[in-house]
């Protein structure tokens, strides 16, 4: 394959209907006069009501496993010891979509932390960001209000595994930044081994709305299973005119995923690059209810469709190559196993392996990580062997499928443009 270019343009910011997340900063950064005209005070709720208003919405969390906030909360115990953790690592190149909230609606992030901690009844909040842009707008909106004195800022840059939540947890608490076991909550022991609420930023966002809009407004748009709305990163060959490449849209659940990326067949990734390839988005609907019954989680609200000039199976591979580098080290899928897979990638772009000593390969990873790298990256490569099977056929049989690799799924972020 040959090398393809970094996109260096601004990724586009789009509301499709009534902005909320994005109420007021579609255009750019949200001051916080602009802020405060948009979304109002901050409404101060105990943990019990708190939890109650996000049960009725139904929220879940919008970093990857789409957990139900409430359970989280209540899960947490309150008091001068708790944490706070807001988690902007977004370190999958695909991702725009927390950096994107970081960067233009920071003061409805920090409304939303700051409500989960007084919740809580602590002021131990910390905001862990790898994105440069993102921490200048967070450091300004710091500067600009006067009950977020106590809020740490982290600049944080350990990578896609290093970023994942009980990762930053551990670094927080001074150690290396590698994810220390499925069975460890954060809720339980979390930083400095306190109990610590913790999840992404565009969570916090929503927990914000919802204590400004209430639960009947918040409820009034999107679908009955996931009320509201929800931040998407949009990627590759889309049907609208203007979003050439990708967007950061912002849309009401409970829309048709072919109304995002278009009706007709061919390799469609819901999910990101720990995601699930389907032949085309068929019925689907936006929401990540509905998308986990149907085998599809949403993970980190990433829909990419790949144009029909490219080599699918290159961009496959080319990720999988990613994903490979960025394995922490700690354990043997994730080291062994993920550079023998982008081998076995390799060869079958050549015509030299067989898709089921692919499939076989990557089925070896599943269940026996430290944390959910590997389980990742066997979803990304399973289903990618399955719908891109005709394409596989033509490298078995030809050597090559005689379209050039043209990188629209990105293996790096391109320095801050986005």
């Amino acid at each position: 394959m040959t090398t393809a270019p970094v996109a260096t343009h601004p990724m586009p910011v789009i509301a499709w209907g009534t902005a909320r997340l994005l109420a007021g900063a579609v255009e750019g950064r949200a001051a916080l006069a602009t802020h405060r005209a948009v979304h109002g005070p901050v409404h101060p709720f105990d943990r019990d009501r708190l939890a109650g208003a996000l049960e009725a919405v139904r929220l879940l969390g919008r970093g990857g496993a789409g957990f139900p906030v409430a359970a989280k909360l209540r899960a947490t115990p309150s008091g001068a010891r708790t944490h706070v953790v807001v988690n902007g690592s977004e370190g999958e190149p695909a991702g725009s979509k927390d950096r994107t909230l970081m960067r233009r609606a920071p003061h409805l992030v920090l409304d939303g932390a700051l409500s989960v901690a007084r919740a809580l009844d602590t002021d131990r909040v910390s905001i862990v960001v790898a994105d440069s842009a993102a921490h200048a707008s967070l450091a300004a909106a710091l500067r600009e209000r006067d009950d977020a004195r106590a809020v740490r800022l982290v600049a944080h840059d350990h990578g896609y595994v290093g970023g994942e939540v009980r990762a930053v947890i551990r670094a927080l608490s001074g150690s290396r930044a590698l994810p220390p076991g499925r069975r460890v909550l954060p809720t339980v022991h979390g930083v400095d081994g306190r109990p610590t609420f913790a999840s992404n930023v565009e969570t916090f966002a929503q927990v914000a709305l919802l204590a400004s809009l209430g639960t009947d407004q918040f409820a009034s748009v999107g679908a009955a299973d996931e009320p509201g709305t929800t931040l998407l990163t949009l990627l590759g060959d889309l049907p609208h005119a203007g979003l050439a490449g990708g967007a950061v849209v912002e849309v009401p659940t409970g829309l048709p995923v072919a109304a995002l990326v278009g009706a007709s067949p061919g390799p469609v990734l819901v999910g990101g690059y720990h995601g699930t390839w389907i032949d085309g988005p068929g019925d689907l609907v936006l929401s990540r209810p509905a998308l986990r019954a149907a085998g599809v989680p949403l993970n980190a609200g990433i829909l990419a469709r790949l144009p029909a000039a490219t080599c699918s199976l290159g961009e496959v591979t080319a990720v999988t190559g990613w994903l490979a580098g960025e394995s922490a080290g700690q354990c043997g899928p994730c080291y062994f196993g993920l550079p023998a897979l982008h081998r076995n990638l390799h060869q079958l772009l050549a015509g030299a392996a067989a898709a089921d000593d692919v499939r076989a390969r990557a089925g070896l990873l599943r269940g026996r990580g430290a944390c959910a790298h590997p389980d990742g990256a066997s979803s990304f490569v399973s289903s990618a062997l399955v719908v891109l099977a005709a394409e596989i056929r033509e490298h078995q049989t030809r050597g090559g499928c005689g379209r050039p690799w043209l990188g629209v799924l990105p293996t790096n972020h391109p320095g801050g443009a986005r």
